[in-house]
């Protein structure tokens, strides 16, 4: 009989049920499972996750791989939550809040790049793992300096951490971010050409923007940027009334 989502979390947890199906012990585990699922996905993305490819690179059957996760959504879900429970959490020490605040940034931007496919996996089941639980209550005392009421304080956690997975989509590797600086020099004379006196505003920012860039964009600017005015933001509820 499959155990629950919750039971395969914290498979690991003495409260944790033992039971399965009797016969022979398996001769891979479910940790393993979650593990090969994440070599996988971080070396061909998420796509390439298949309880079949699975199946083969343990050397077991796909029906085996069935019954140590259920299925592709619970694996989800699971390696998820084996990535939250790995990445390092800096302790915050005596700092101010704007370090601890922008170290979790950091940190989980580290994360994203290290595992672009966490991206792709929108399931708030993963609220129930052992990992985003300990990496939550973490972050959490990264705004212990702020006056926050305990629902305030969740909604500035996830007022971060949204900004972080807004800025890692836009870092993910562009195919051409290599040719963009050529690519800029060759056709920005061409472009003005083209808009003559139309969009006057778009033509002197892009200008600007793009000279002290040398792209159309980049996304190492707009994270300082972006980053800067998350902090600012939350510097109002530091000095202001109780939140």
């Amino acid at each position: 009989m499959p155990r629950e989502l919750i039971d395969l979390l914290w498979r690991d947890h003495p409260a944790a049920p033992q039971g399965g199906a009797r016969g022979p012990r398996s001769r891979v585990t479910t940790g393993a499972v979650v593990d090969a699922a994440s070599t996988l996905a971080d070396a061909e993305g998420l796509a390439a996750v298949t309880v079949r490819r699975l199946g083969d690179a343990l050397g077991v059957s796909t029906m085996s791989v069935y019954t140590h996760v259920n299925g592709r959504d619970d694996l989800l879900v699971l390696m998820a939550d084996a990535a939250f429970a790995r990445m390092p959490l800096p302790d915050h020490g005596r700092a101010g809040w704007r370090a601890r605040v922008r170290r979790v940034a950091d940190t989980n931007l580290a994360l994203h790049r290290e595992h672009p496919w966490l991206l792709e996996i929108e399931d708030d089941r993963t609220a129930f793992g052992p990992g985003t639980i300990a990496k939550y209550d973490h972050e959490l005392h990264a705004l212990d300096p702020l006056p926050l009421d305990d629902v305030a304080r969740d909604a500035a956690l996830t007022f971060v951490l949204d900004f972080v997975r807004a800025a890692a989509r836009a870092q993910r590797p562009d195919p051409r971010a290599d040719e963009m600086p050529q690519i800029w020099a060759r056709w920005a004379g061409r472009l003005a050409e083209y808009l003559g006196d139309d969009y006057q505003l778009a033509r002197r920012v892009g200008s600007a923007a793009g000279a002290a860039m040398n792209a159309p964009s980049s996304p190492a600017h707009a994270w300082e940027f972006g980053m800067a005015r998350v902090l600012d933001s939350l510097a109002v509820a530091a000095d202001g009334p109780r939140a």
